[in-house]
């Protein structure tokens, strides 16, 4: 059974993260002038209250803090991940032994679809050294 997931609600705001999801990117808001990325999207800088601008993200992250779903079906796990950018967000980790995911492994940003053809960033443990 594969995991099935929910659309999210795009809004004028968040609409290019969508459409970049879409084409396989990530985008992540940073501040203009000091280029501090953020997460959650907005348009003002939650740090200086200055403008941002979209910028594509490497995709790349470490787990930061894990918890392993067994009582779904199928299990799955939800994580936080530190991306390279600084920010650190809430995602699923997928492609993986969810008894092997240790916090520090690196992960990098693939792509699921939701319901409704959203294309959903996720993380996949990246192979270890």
């Amino acid at each position: 059974m594969q995991r099935r997931y929910p659309d999210p609600i795009p809004s004028a705001e968040t609409q290019p993260f969508w459409d970049a999801a879409r084409a396989g990117k990530l985008l992540l808001r940073h501040a203009v002038t000091t280029g501090r990325a953020h997460w959650y999207p907005r348009s003002l800088c939650p740090f200086t209250g200055e403008a941002t601008e979209w910028r594509e993200a490497s995709g790349r992250g470490t787990i930061y803090s894990f918890s392993v779903m067994r009582r779904a079906t199928p299990p799955y796990v939800m994580a936080y991940v530190t991306l390279m950018e600084g920010p650190t967000v809430m995602t699923n980790i997928v492609e993986c032994d969810p008894d092997t995911i240790r916090i520090g492994d690196a992960v990098s940003v693939t792509f699921v679809t939701s319901e409704g053809g959203f294309a959903l960033p996720v993380f996949r443990p990246e192979p270890k050294a």
